[in-house]
């Protein structure tokens, strides 16, 4: 076995990832929107906003959506808003976004087949002529709370546990209903509520009187009651922020909303008479979470500095006067009760903040919530992002709103085209964020700059704190657990992975994973190998592991369908469905030879059409060749480095290729056609009966049940003669993945540029695996007869094969790949 590099682990900082900027066209040119609007999804998509400006003045309002493993591969949609695009909002699966401008218009966007870089429109609503200022999807009930103290628990469900929290409206039998909710700069509060049956309802109802205000400020959140709150400011630090309570029903097929006012705040600046016209304009109003109505942050501004505060609504007794206890001891028992805003902390005079970026990670607040940042404790959803004016960003703790770490933009990033020179600084207006958004792990920050151009930032989980290296993997290895429970992309969590840390990190991830219970393990089965294939690329010393985990994942996804297309003979079922006790018998019975497994079956549940048949050969062809790779490759299972490794010692993987080969053996006898094809030194030898003869020897050998041993003498050498017997096919493993985040390991920022695939510079990953030869025709990697994900695997998106088992196999596909990402629509001219 080959050692792993040292792993070691610097004090953390916030540092540039890469840079992506527009081209200057000769006709037109992308220059920022105002205002600037940005989301970042759970599925690491982000969505910002520019203006495509023509020769002739004409503006362009243009959405852009990209990939941030991809940032290049920019999908730019004009978004036929007339008015500037004010906010823009994802939903809680990261698959629709909601855009919202300045004239009132709202629009829902969603994937057209589910691809990323494809996008349309079928929905909105409209409040005319009424600029909308705050925007937000209804929230569907789902709240997951992280308990860092529990990071060292064996349950998932300690770890991570759900949060009694209900929808802001449900249908008939607790299903949370769709919709969104928006303010508007009059007081206006708009609901739009989806019907299954695709039908919108809207309603709008008054809040308050806004209107004649220049710069109004608006935010939306969600309380545990299923209620919504709606924070709102007239632009002005002398007059209060309100506060309102919104609930939504359904009453004769029409949407109604009632609002009631809450308690309001004076910020806190505007009492100080030192300060009292200091700071005329309130520019930011935050809620500090959307399920977390109660704390609110506040930034009040002049032209040159900036000053933040930190809200938190709270219950409090409510004096009585000794008299009325006197008159009625009851009362004093029993103290009424009121709802009160009290400051938690504020910042000094700062330089003036231009952008705020809000944690998205749901961690359970405890007592020590209020203990300053140099407290080393894991937090790292408890920051938030500032950006100033001078350039800088600054990570602060949410409720103290002390300062975390600082990231300076003095640093030029490297071109990827071009050799790292030192460049000449540079003199003019400090370039700053206009707009921001933290990923769903607080791990990375996306900026959007006063140029347009997007920035990429790394935020190390110490908050900008020494961490032992053990302390570090127990971090990261927490975010992967989260996300794997979630169904989150974790990208932004590879961008901190060391190669040094992948063996230990894909190593524990199994030994947590193996924690859980069969039912759980069972439902994170694809995800965990998806994201160990992800780690494994990361260094040079797992990279051929990375060929197995997907493998794998195919093989899983062909057993799965093949059995599901198993029927029991008769009506009254049994408690055992065909494929269970395919997996059964296969299980109990040891022996060698095919024909004797295959006559312990019912035969008659194997039964299928013709044309359902012949439809798989490909499917069953793939099972065959790769039975016949590993079994060849059995005399070389000293090299890791080999793919398919794994397999030689993996007993379920093993055991359900057996199972697969009676299957296919059984279909063979129905319609000989659909048989893997072996080319054959000897017309008269049977190539099922031997390689199942083979593999069955091999899988007793590291079967679950009882203790492992190596494989005989003699089943090396017979597995040596294979190739003088039968022609070993090439298998087409899947391709080294064109993405950054291998690439951004060393890390030294990238410059990249929207529209123009960058020639990336060498990765320590890049093995001469067995790919395909150059000149080879294109395989598909899930109809093994163009689209391409993260992993590199590539499909066509329609498939010419109608019959019911192919579209089941497609119905695996259609939304995610083998990986779990989510698929692009490539050039036909894309090698």
């Amino acid at each position: 076995a080959q050692e792993q590099p040292p792993c070691t682990c610097t004090v953390g900082t916030m540092d540039l990832a890469y840079v992506c900027e527009w081209e200057k066209w000769p006709k037109s040119t992308h220059c920022p929107s105002v205002p600037l609007a940005c989301a970042w999804s759970c599925r690491n998509l982000i969505a910002f906003t520019t203006d495509l400006r023509s020769d002739d003045q004409d503006l362009t309002r243009t959405i852009h959506i990209l990939d941030t493993e991809h940032p290049w591969d920019v999908h730019s949609v004009s978004s036929q808003h007339h008015e500037a695009i004010t906010c823009l909002e994802w939903d809680q699966s990261g698959s629709r976004l909601l855009s919202a401008d300045a004239d009132g218009q709202i629009k829902c966007w969603s994937m057209a087949d589910h691809l990323a870089n494809s996008w349309e429109s079928c929905l909105g609503s409209m409040v005319e002529g009424d600029p909308i200022v705050a925007l937000s999807w209804l929230h569907n009930g789902v709240k997951l709370a992280l308990h860092v103290e529990k990071s060292g628990a064996s349950s998932f469900g300690e770890k991570f546990s759900r949060v009694k929290f209900s929808p802001s409206l449900t249908l008939f039998g607790g299903k949370p209903m769709e919709g969104w909710i928006a303010v508007t700069v009059s007081g206006l509060v708009t609901v739009s509520l989806l019907k299954p049956s695709g039908q919108v309802l809207t309603s709008t109802e008054s809040l308050c009187l806004l209107r004649a205000v220049p710069e109004p400020r608006a935010d939306i959140a969600f309380t545990g009651g299923g209620n919504i709150v709606v924070a709102t400011a007239d632009g002005s630090s002398a007059s209060p922020v309100q506060f309102y309570k919104v609930c939504v029903s359904v009453v004769s097929e029409k949407c109604r909303i009632d609002t009631e006012i809450l308690p309001s705040l004076f910020m806190r600046c505007t009492t100080d008479l030192s300060r009292k016209d200091k700071f005329p304009a309130i520019t930011h109003l935050k809620f500090l979470a959307r399920d977390m109505s109660e704390q609110v942050l506040l930034c009040a501004s002049s032209p040159t500095s900036s000053l933040v505060e930190c809200w938190s609504l709270r219950k409090e007794g409510l004096p009585v006067n000794n008299i009325f206890q006197q008159i009625s001891p009851a009362v004093g028992d029993k103290q009424p009760m009121i709802l009160k805003w009290r400051i938690l902390s504020a910042t000094n005079d700062l330089d003036r903040v231009s952008a705020v970026a809000l944690p998205k990670l749901p961690i359970s607040l405890t007592n020590t919530d209020l203990k300053v940042a140099s407290d080393t404790q894991f937090y790292p959803g408890l920051g938030l992002a500032l950006a100033f004016h001078d350039g800088s960003v600054h990570i602060v703790h949410r409720l103290s709103l002390q300062t975390m770490v600082v990231f300076y933009s003095s640093a030029t990033p490297r071109s990827v085209d071009e050799p790292a020179i030192k460049r000449p600084r540079t003199t003019g207006p400090a370039v700053h964020f206009k707009a921001m958004q933290l990923s769903w792990t607080s791990l990375a920050l996306v900026g959007i700059d006063n140029h347009g151009k997007l920035s990429m930032l790394r935020i190390s989980p110490s908050m900008g704190h020494a961490l032992e290296v053990s302390l570090a993997l127990r971090h990261l290895l927490f975010l992967l657990e989260y996300c794997m429970v979630t169904g989150y992309d974790w990208w932004d969590i590879l961008l901190h992975v060391q190669p040094g840390m992948v063996q230990s990190l894909v190593e524990k991830l199994h030994e947590e994973y193996t924690r859980q219970s069969a039912a759980l393990q069972q439902v994170l089965s694809t995800r965990i190998l998806a994201m160990k294939a992800s780690l494994c690329r990361l260094s040079p010393c797992t990279v051929t592991r990375v060929c197995d985990y997907h493998t794998k994942l195919f093989l899983m996804a062909v057993s799965s369908t093949l059995k599901s297309l198993l029927c029991p003979h008769f009506l009254n079922t049994p408690d055992k469905s065909p494929g269970d006790r395919l997996t059964e018998i296969c299980a109990k019975i040891t022996d060698v030879d095919i024909d004797k497994v295959m006559i312990n079956l019912k035969t008659e549940e194997f039964v299928l059409d013709m044309n359902t048949l012949q439809a798989l050969q490909q499917l069953l062809q793939w099972v065959g060749d790769f039975v016949l790779y590993l079994l060849a490759s059995l005399p070389n299972q000293g090299s890791s480095l080999r793919p398919g490794h794994s397999f030689l010692r993996d007993g379920t993987s093993l055991g359900m290729l057996r199972e697969l080969m009676v299957v296919i053996r059984i279909w063979g006898l129905l319609k000989p056609s659909c048989l893997p094809v072996y080319t054959a030194t000897s017309d008269t030898q049977d190539s099922m009966s031997l390689l199942f003869r083979l593999l069955t020897k091999l899988w007793i050998c590291c079967r679950d049940e009882g203790p492992s041993s190596e494989p005989d003498e003699a089943l090396v050498d017979e597995c040596c003669l294979l190739p003088s017997q039968l022609l070993v096919p090439s298998l087409d493993w899947l391709a080294v993945s064109d993405g950054l985040v291998s690439r951004l390991q060393p890390k030294q920022p990238l410059r990249l540029c929207f529209g123009r695939a960058p020639t990336l510079p060498g990765s320590a990953t890049t093995l001469q695996l067995a790919l395909r030869a150059q000149g080879q025709p294109k395989m598909d990697h899930l109809r093994r007869p163009v689209l391409a994900p993260r992993c590199g695997c590539v499909t066509m998106l329609r498939s010419p094969n109608k019959t019911t088992a192919v579209k089941q196999w497609e119905q695996r596909w259609i939304k995610n790949c083998l990986c779990g990402g989510l698929w692009r629509r490539t050039p036909p001219s894309c090698p």
